[in-house]
């Protein structure tokens, strides 16, 4: 027993001193470097998704080497899927990750539209794109489309989403075959996006969330997670590993933040309760796949008003935010010698992005409030430090000088892990490019041939170290769930440089 207590007590030791360098590293280049042009990036990171855009593309579309694509998608069922946005790099339409990155994106305009400048229209007509296609995908009552495209077929393909061959298949969940994880997340994205219409658009908004509250109906409803129904299509790819209870919480949340109505209130406070176990065992966790963490600041924006209504809610964002900061005792995140948060698998950079998103929201909703981690007592103005030091990292202060930002500052990653990106356009190349036919590009090392300005890939591994490669997928891919949070991120700081 002393044995094991001394090392417990070492391992601790070396957790603090680990913590602090982080901080010192922090510190010094924040002291030591001129910030980065926030505004530059933040234009950037809404036009990436331009360039993401599946469907018919409009006559104002700014990234010029993208064509329309997959124009008969949904005609296999005899509806109109025609839109929505490429997760990644691929031609693929996964509507679970894609709603999550509605979802951000509204709350990104939500939160900082008033430092968006002649940026916020282009942010707006982002999300128009999805919720338009999401519309179109929740249009039959009880039935909500949550797929188009074969993902191993189109895996097996390194070709233009313009030349498209490989089966465009729609999958859906129903009241027969549910997924309530999909469908919570859709009417997530809805409500949030009919909260950031309401001002300029009250008949849109009022569409958006009509159908939010019928598609969350549905989904908690017939409750059940699309792994069971369709989960040979969409995993490995975007498996629901954490269940579908945190999703029908955060569609509830966004759906009070919408109507505020009692009903939904009730539901959160009570399900909270119900789905405790499933809610403590991923307290610090957010992202396409997990809500937990980002229930509770979302929510504590309204009980720091009602202190009454405070539990378990604050109690629970307190517990992620003491689960992230690098300084605090009761830190289980880890970060790179360079001070990245990291997280083993696919695309990293997923977990700085929108994990910093929720510190920055939830410090300003606690202004003068201060949270005790341990023996550390956590202010605004270090969340927001902090969230600071996460973007600059990605915008190019790490020790590679790296923007992993395709297009800002100048050096960013030349060979992307995305089709469009790396096939010459059809401006370049009007002949069609079957399936194998761009293998050659996939395995060369120029550059490549479009710039897909504001894409943020996956970024550098453990050791801060990064390959320009490629076939690297878990690096050099980017995805819309890392750009979404990443909008208000840049919106705040290029207002408080």
């Amino acid at each position: 027993m002393i044995g094991s207590g001394k090392f417990s007590l070492n391992c601790q030791v070396l957790r603090i001193i680990a913590a602090i360098f982080v901080c010192l590293i922090a510190t010094v280049v924040a002291i030591n470097v001129p910030n980065p042009n926030y505004a530059d990036a933040l234009t950037k990171s809404i036009l990436f998704f331009e360039g993401q855009r599946s469907g018919k593309l409009p006559p104002n579309q700014r990234m010029t080497w993208r064509k329309d694509s997959a124009l008969l998608d949904g005609a296999d069922k005899g509806v109109d899927l025609v839109g929505g946005y490429y997760d990644a790099g691929d031609n693929v339409k996964f509507h679970f990750p894609m709603a999550f990155t509605t979802t951000m994106l509204a709350w990104s305009v939500e939160q900082f539209k008033n430092s968006m400048g002649p940026d916020l229209q282009h942010a707006m007509e982002a999300i128009r794109w999805s919720t338009d296609y999401f519309l179109k995908a929740t249009n039959i009552p009880n039935v909500v489309f949550a797929q188009v495209g074969n993902a191993e077929g189109d895996h097996n393909c390194w070709e233009r989403p313009e030349d498209m061959d490989t089966p465009r298949t729609a999958f859906a969940v129903t009241a027969q075959a549910p997924g309530s994880e999909v469908s919570a997340e859709i009417a997530a994205a809805l409500a949030a996006a009919s909260v950031v219409f309401k001002p300029t658009d009250s008949a849109y908004s009022k569409l958006l969330i009509n159908r939010a509250v019928q598609v969350f109906e549905f989904a908690d409803k017939y409750r059940g997670s699309y792994n069971d129904h369709i989960g040979s299509w969409v995993c490995p790819f975007y498996c629901d590993y954490n269940g579908y209870k945190d999703e029908l919480l955060w569609a509830a949340a966004w759906l009070l933040k919408a109507t505020r109505k009692p009903m939904y209130w009730i539901y959160v406070k009570q399900n909270i309760i119900n789905f405790k176990s499933d809610m403590e065992s991923g307290l610090s966790e957010f992202g396409w796949d997990a809500k937990h963490a980002g229930i509770n600041v979302l929510i504590s924006k309204f009980v720091l008003d009602n202190p009454s209504n405070a539990n378990p809610f604050l109690p629970y964002a307190d517990t992620f935010v003491c689960s992230v900061l690098p300084e605090s005792p009761t830190n289980t995140v880890r970060y790179t010698p360079g001070g990245l948060m990291y997280k083993s698998g696919i695309c990293n950079m997923q977990n700085p992005t929108a994990l910093s998103f929720l510190l920055l929201t939830y410090a300003r909703y606690m202004k003068s409030r201060v949270i005790r981690c341990g023996n550390i007592d956590v202010t605004q103005k270090m969340l927001i430090r902090f969230a600071r030091s996460q973007v600059n990292y990605i915008l190019g202060i790490n020790p590679m000088n790296m923007s992993y930002m395709v297009g800002f500052g100048t050096k960013f990653p030349q060979r992307i892990h995305h089709r469009g990106a790396s096939l010459p356009s059809i401006d370049q190349h009007p002949e069609k490019m079957g399936c194998k036919e761009g293998t050659p590009y996939f395995l060369s090392e120029n550059p490549n041939p479009n710039l897909h300005i504001g894409a943020v890939i996956g970024g550098p591994d453990i050791k801060d170290y990064f390959v320009d490669s490629r076939p690297n997928a878990a690096q050099s891919e980017p995805t819309t769930y890392v750009n979404a949070p990443l909008v208000g991120l840049l919106a705040y700081f290029k207002a408080h440089p």
